[in-house]
């Protein structure tokens, strides 16, 4: 995708992603740089930089770290999100007439708590990985 970037005294002020208008100067074209990650150890920020020295303009993404607490926090999540799924499935089922299976919502139950505790006792981002 093409970007444009407008350059005033040396500041980005505006991106834009369509092609700016012809009679406002400052405009340079502009490229997105996108940091290699480290798969599950880094995400991008929301937060860029703008190198104005290259031409085009490349608009670089931050990178950070993930801790293991709040790779964790997202990995005990995607285990709820999983059983909140199972459990919305069997109350359809209830609400439709059919019958909830109270086993299948047990064993879901069941699959959640255990990867949740095998989550917390994990330390390291190579435990997590493991997993």
């Amino acid at each position: 995708m093409s970007m444009y970037v407008r350059v005033v005294d040396g500041e980005v002020t505006q991106v834009w992603d369509t092609p700016p208008p012809e009679e406002e100067t400052g405009w340079r074209s502009a490229i997105e740089i996108r940091p290699s990650l480290i798969p599950n150890r880094q995400n991008y920020t929301g937060t860029h930089t703008f190198d104005l020295t290259a031409d085009p303009v490349e608009i670089v993404y931050g990178v950070e770290d993930l801790t293991v607490n709040a790779r964790k926090n997202m990995l005990i999540d995607n285990a709820k999100f999983e059983y909140q799924i199972a459990a919305r499935q069997q109350t359809q089922l209830e609400i439709a007439g059919d019958g909830m299976d109270v086993d299948v919502l047990i064993a879901a139950k069941t699959v959640k708590d255990s990867k949740i505790a095998a989550i917390n006792n994990c330390s390291t981002h190579d435990e997590l990985d493991d997993l």
